[in-house]
């Protein structure tokens, strides 16, 4: 099943994508007369109210149902509109260790970003003020569906609900500043700054069920801007896989539904390939096997 959001009548409102169409939620469940989905306005409302498993067990009469609307005449939202956590894991790809001269990390690295930097499918990557070295970094998310502390291993996967496509936008000039001062301890790259400014985390263009991809390990993962490939790989190059990253991260921190994990990127980005950084007019896809595209235009505040 395939999840988004879209807008009509100026309202954000839930579609399941069936036959190249997107079919509204609300209005399907009012027909088929499935009480539960009729006051549902968002798919984060359907997993924290762990309601994914009756919407995955109505979504055949869904589909087979007529109308909706074309997916490419659709104004898409991000698939997940209002997470508590955003995590997000540096150099979790050997080739993008192997692409700035780096060893692998001994265990996973993680950062955050905030609901500022969400924003979906067609929605502009905008080139802030203060930076001049926009990139990209195609990114396989994790979306929380049941909430977890101190996860094992062997459970981790019963915890997702599904896979959306990321974009990690990169400030390199502000993540990897040229300052410094005389303390005796060094801060290293500064991350919110250089990750976490607006729009600066394209997610979707839907939420992918768990069930409709049985090995995330095995995907293909491509980033082309303005139609030219700059990465190029599969999941199976992660470092950590998705197991590992949500038995760590669980680790002394409950993950709620909604939250989302988003596992690194490989090699191809413009800090290390010397590939032109984006710029105002320039078109980002990101693609995933089994997920889609996620396509963003990019424009200059």
């Amino acid at each position: 099943m395939k999840l988004v959001h879209y807008v009509r009548d100026e309202a954000v409102r839930v579609g399941i994508i069936g036959k190249s169409r997107i079919l509204d939620l609300a209005e399907c469940a009012k027909e088929l007369g499935v009480l539960a989905f009729l006051e549902i306005r968002s798919i984060d409302e359907v997993l924290s109210q762990g309601l994914m498993e009756s919407l995955q067990a109505s979504s055949p009469r869904i589909i087979a149902m007529r109308g909706g609307i074309a997916i490419e005449a659709a104004d898409l939202k991000s698939p997940i509109l209002n997470p508590e956590k955003i995590l997000l894991v540096a150099r979790n790809y050997l080739s993008h260790n192997k692409e700035q001269n780096a060893k692998p990390p001994f265990e996973p690295y993680f950062f955050t970003k905030f609901r500022n930097a969400l924003i979906g499918h067609g929605e502009p990557i905008v080139i802030p003020r203060i930076s001049s070295k926009v990139d990209w970094e195609a990114e396989l998310a994790v979306i929380i569906g049941k909430a977890g502390k101190n996860i094992a291993r062997h459970d981790a996967f019963k915890h997702i609900a599904g896979y959306a496509v990321a974009n990690d936008i990169s400030f390199r000039d502000l993540q990897f500043s040229t300052r410094s001062d005389d303390a005796p301890v060094k801060l290293g790259n500064n991350w919110v700054k250089g990750k976490a400014l607006d729009s600066a985390f394209p997610l979707g263009p839907c939420l992918v069920t768990r069930d409709e991809i049985p090995d995330p390990q095995e995907l293909e993962i491509t980033l082309r801007v303005n139609g030219e490939t700059r990465q190029h790989s599969k999941t199976s190059d992660m470092i950590f896989p998705i197991d590992r990253l949500i038995e760590y991260v669980s680790a002394g921190m409950t993950l709620k539904p909604g939250d989302v994990i988003s596992t690194g990127t490989p090699g191809g980005v413009a800090a290390f390939t010397g590939a032109p950084f984006l710029k105002e007019g320039d078109i980002v896809e990101a693609s995933i096997s089994s997920i889609g595209t996620l396509r963003n235009p990019v424009r200059a505040e």
